[in-house]
């Protein structure tokens, strides 16, 4: 257990020193499943500066996980989910504008803890462009090296680049810490959990009903900036 807690520690450690997160904003969320802190990426500026100004505002204060999927992702977002009475169906509820898509890949991708913004599908929304309040963190699961082989090659058809491929890095993340390989390139991730992963474990193991809604609401209890970005 221990050899397993040191390795995803420095599987964490070695994914944040890239990306210089000592500069990075920190916002922390309180749930009523535990406390999660999230960094969010100052290559990503329009995200990030949506949220942190959501955040701030308050706007996700008793705000649910709507859409919960183990193995895969929790989302949240929907303003409509803040009525806990509310019986209809979650996750159309929106903010009233999109955010550019701002899609870094491979630099950014979808190991476990990614924080990535919801979205309308490629047939309505063409160029990608995100919810100004949906979001969703990935736990994912583990790939093994064939099923990397395979997305892989997805990709390289999706960019026409047959030379590409995952690099050392993003293997191992896939292989030993989990994540979702398969949303790849086609959603903005903004951000990362760096502390609370257990808390994305617990989430995505509750039960849920009809849309993959949890049966008793996942709340969060309020958002706050910890750490501005410099």
């Amino acid at each position: 257990m221990k050899k397993i807690a040191i390795l995803l520690l420095l599987l964490v450690t070695a994914a944040l020193s890239a990306q210089d997160l000592k500069k990075c904003a920190i916002v922390r969320i309180r749930t009523n499943y535990g406390t999660m802190d999230v960094a969010l990426y100052n290559e990503t500026p329009q995200h990030r500066d949506n949220f942190l100004k959501l955040v701030r505002k308050g706007y996700y204060n008793g705000i649910q996980f709507h859409r919960v999927i183990k193995d895969f992702m929790i989302q949240a977002g929907d303003p409509n989910s803040k009525d806990t009475a509310y019986t209809g169906m979650l996750g159309a509820g929106d903010i009233g504008y999109k955010i550019p898509a701002e899609i870094m890949f491979p630099q950014f991708f979808h190991k476990k803890g990614a924080l990535a913004a919801a979205r309308q599908g490629d047939n309505v929304n063409p160029e990608k462009q995100s919810s100004g309040c949906q979001f969703y963190i990935t736990q994912g699961r583990i790939f093994t090296s064939n099923e990397l082989d395979m997305m892989q090659s997805r990709l390289q058809n999706m960019y026409n680049n047959p030379s590409f491929q995952y690099t050392e890095q993003q293997r191992l993340h896939y292989q030993t810490f989990g994540g979702a390989p398969h949303l790849d390139g086609g959603y903005t991730v903004f951000g990362e959990v760096i502390k609370g992963f257990d808390v994305i474990d617990a989430i995505a193991a509750v039960k849920v009903g009809i849309n993959d809604r949890p049966v008793e609401p996942v709340i969060i209890e309020d958002m706050s900036v910890i750490r501005n970005f410099k």
